[in-house]
């Protein structure tokens, strides 16, 4: 399952050089308002808002803090998504952690119900129209019924791994098949920057209570 491109900012490769931690405030055309270590400067759909300066150089791998929620006068940023309830309610109907699968949705689509990826990924859960006929969804944009496949594929791989966290993560992105092949996370770059990615998201869901 690949990430499809929504927020470029996301996607950027990541290196272990060190780098100025400067934090950039969008603004995109539908209010969403982005805050981001990756300055936005190939994608015109972005303001730039402000520009947070630091003296502190970092050898880390950047944190990225996207806040999907429309900007109101007060410019409250918040990580709440219209989709936080539907969320929730079918995670918890399967036994999976919401704040995970929220995190999962934030990379896979940033919260885009109609999200397609070059290879064909739908939906809040990117899925593949196998996957989709797999776990029986007929509509893959339609946000319920994406959500409850990609749920219940996700709880499968969780079993498969032995809830096995990373491992499950990787499945999703690369498939259950490659994980195996290689006895662990495969050696995809996307991959491993997938999984690094939601696990960061999950932290900051659960940090942030929503």
């Amino acid at each position: 399952m690949r990430i499809i491109t929504i927020l470029c900012g996301l996607l950027v490769m990541l290196t272990g050089a060190s780098s100025w931690a400067d934090i950039y405030v969008y603004k995109h055309r539908d209010g969403t308002i982005l805050i981001t270590e990756y300055p936005q400067t190939a994608n015109p759909s972005y303001t730039l808002l402000e520009v947070k300066r630091t003296d502190k150089r970092t050898d880390r791998i950047p944190k990225v803090n996207v806040h999907t929620t429309r900007s109101n006068k007060a410019h409250k940023k918040v990580v709440n998504s219209p989709y936080d309830a539907t969320i929730k309610a079918i995670a918890r109907q399967h036994g999976v952690d919401h704040k995970l699968i929220k995190a999962m949705v934030q990379v896979e689509s940033a919260f885009q119900p109609g999200a397609v990826s070059p290879k064909g990924a739908r939906g809040l859960m990117q899925l593949m129209p196998g996957t989709a006929r797999r776990y029986g969804v007929r509509n893959s944009l339609d946000p319920i019924q994406n959500l409850l496949g990609g749920v219940r594929y996700f709880k499968d791989l969780l079993e498969l791994f032995n809830n096995n966290l990373t491992l499950a993560l990787a499945a999703y992105n690369a498939g259950e098949g490659a994980v195996q092949k290689y006895k662990g996370i495969p050696p995809y770059k996307e991959t491993r920057l997938y999984v690094q990615k939601v696990i960061h998201y999950h932290r900051l869901y659960s940090l942030a209570n929503t």
